[in-house]
Formats: structure tokens, sequence, C-alpha cells
């Protein structure tokens, strides 16, 4: 999927103000500064990269190849690739993750999983 290790470039933006009700699904890279109330789900036949900035909160499932949070999650995490929680990030419900790095004051009220390949590519 990452071959030559390119990351995807982030070409959408939910902007700080604007509330979406219902799932987003999306590949590439998405940015959220606003708030969302429904799963955010990157394909899974595609590269993305998910950015949820501090000003962003999302209610509902999220699940992306990359995934950086510096706000709020409520509802479970899959990163299926890599995770990284900035500072600022607060988190309730279950993570799961193949690489995690996770900042000083990062917060997380749910369990940890590590992902092995396996569960990667096959999940149920």
């Amino acid at each position: 999927m990452f071959g030559s290790n390119k990351t995807p470039l982030i070409k959408s933006l939910i902007a700080q103000g604007t509330r979406v009700d219902g799932a987003v699904n999306f590949y590439d890279g998405l940015r959220i500064d606003g708030d969302i109330q429904g799963d955010v789900l990157g394909l899974e036949d595609h590269p993305s990269i998910l950015v949820i900035s501090e000003s962003a909160s999302v209610t509902g499932q999220v699940q992306a190849d990359h995934i950086i949070i510096n706000g709020s999650v409520t509802g479970p995490v899959v990163a299926r690739r890599m995770l990284e929680l900035q500072p600022k990030a607060r988190i309730v419900g279950d993570v799961s993750y193949r690489t995690l790095e996770m900042h000083q004051g990062a917060l997380i009220s749910g369990l940890l999983r590590p992902l092995n390949l396996d569960e990667v590519n096959n999940p149920h």
C-alpha cells in the first residue's frame, strides 16, 4: 500500500465551525478542524491519512492507515499503520494500532490493543 513510502496528500478539510452529522468516507488525506457526529473511515483499498486537529471533535468510529490526533474522539480508533497522539489528544474509546507514538499529555480512556499484520489485512 505504501510501497514507495509516500504519504498521501491532505486534499480535504472539514473546517472549524463546520459540523457534519453522518459518516465520512475518504481516501488520500483528510484534516478535521470542525465537529463530526458519525464515523470517519479511510477506505481500505486506498492509502489514507487523517488529521484531527486541536479544535476538532469526532463522535464515532475513526479508522485510517495513518491517524494523527490532537483533538477529541469519542469512539473506537483503528490505525491500520500508524497512530500519533499529540499532547492535547483526548480519546474515550478503545484504540487499535500497528505503530503508536504518544506524546506527554495525551489521554486515552479505553483499551490499547496492538494489531498484528494478519488483523490489519483481515480484521474480522
